[in-house]
């Protein structure tokens, strides 16, 4: 069994976290089994969010009388004190515990830190002082911010999405933190199902001994392919890295990570699904994508204010209107006949 060390926290975990942000689209009882086939079969770290609707609450349900045999990491998006110990309350509430492994900010615009004038980090400490939280972390999708953090010798962990397209600056920040002994929790591992082929994500993660992939799983068959790489887990050989090689020439570049920051559209648009729709048609069953729902959903692109908030607001500085229309342009066109090529003959 593969083992990570989330830096000064000491936390030692199998090197499958469990991300549970889809366990929220799936019914108590469903996730209670999943949640605990998961344990049964060695997987201690488990990460969900206030923001994460009732994913909360499927955990504390799967996990209540046992707190002790795993680890919870949880965030909030507080930037008020009110808010920050408002969130805390019920977090611990949902989860039935009276603490938190690890209590992350959730992607803020800004690094907290004391004296800053919005008072979270202060809170933090409280909470800490108070043993309601046991280690302090943030999460990031801006380089800037993720740096700051590491920079400032403030936090335990940083969640930061990590695969196997990451670009040199991923990879210097991932070893930044190894150097200040600060525990990786990597988000997106596949690439918010661009990725499909999970072995080469996994041989690819692990070649980071810092690193801790949480797998973001709603189904027990998505569950039982990483529960098969503890026991059996993927080395990097030469057709692993093949395939990777195929998927950073195929996908690197201005593509969208359905992170959902845009959200919401004041028109109504499904941004964090239709500006990717070019990627996702030709990698994964074309039929999935082109169903009279998924139509209706494209054509909402047609409403399109172009008021740019979405474009304000992408922690990748993307340009999200034009994007939205160049998929829109593309499905059109496939939905008029024209053959599904490859993402690099369509330059998407």
């Amino acid at each position: 069994m593969q083992t990570v060390r989330l830096g000064k926290t000491e936390i030692v975990t199998n090197k499958n976290g469990f991300g549970a942000l889809p366990i929220q689209r799936i019914s108590d009882a469903e996730a209670v089994k999943l949640l605990r086939r998961a344990y049964d079969r060695g997987i201690t770290f488990y990460d969900t969010a206030r923001f994460y609707t009732d994913s909360e609450v499927k955990i504390g349900l799967a996990f209540k009388g046992m707190r002790d045999k795993v680890y919870i990491a949880s965030k909030t998006a507080a930037v008020t004190p009110e808010a920050f110990w408002k969130d805390l309350e019920t977090t611990l509430n949902n989860l039935q515990t009276d603490y938190l492994d690890i209590y992350q900010f959730h992607n803020p615009d800004f690094c907290p830190k004391p004296g800053d004038g919005s008072g979270v980090y202060e809170c933090m400490l409280k909470a800490k002082e108070q043993g309601r939280i046991r280690h302090i972390g943030i999460t990031n999708h801006r380089l800037k911010v993720a740096e700051e953090a590491i920079d400032s010798g403030l936090y335990d962990t940083l969640q930061f999405p990590f695969c196997y397209l990451a670009t040199e600056k991923d990879i210097a920040l991932v070893k930044k933190c190894e150097k200040a002994d600060m525990g990786f929790i990597s988000m997106k591992a596949l690439s918010g199902g661009l990725i499909n082929n999970s072995a080469a994500a996994y041989a690819f993660q692990a070649q980071y001994e810092n690193v801790l992939p949480i797998w973001g799983v709603q189904r027990e068959e998505e569950l039982d392919e990483f529960l098969s790489y503890i026991d059996h887990p993927p080395v990097m050989t030469e057709e692993l890295r093949q395939v990777i090689d195929h998927d950073r020439e195929e996908l690197c570049g201005n593509f969208c990570r359905g992170c959902g920051y845009c959200m919401p559209c004041p028109a109504g648009i499904k941004i964090n699904d239709c500006a990717r729709m070019s990627l996702m048609i030709r990698r994964a069953p074309a039929q999935m994508q082109l169903t009279a729902d998924m139509q209706k959903m494209m054509m909402k692109i047609e409403d399109c204010l172009h008021c740019n908030q979405c474009m304000e607001k992408c922690p990748y500085e993307l340009n999200t209107p034009e994007l939205l229309q160049k998929n829109l342009k593309d499905y059109k066109e496939i939905l008029a006949g024209k053959e599904i090529l490859s993402n690099k003959e369509t330059q998407f």
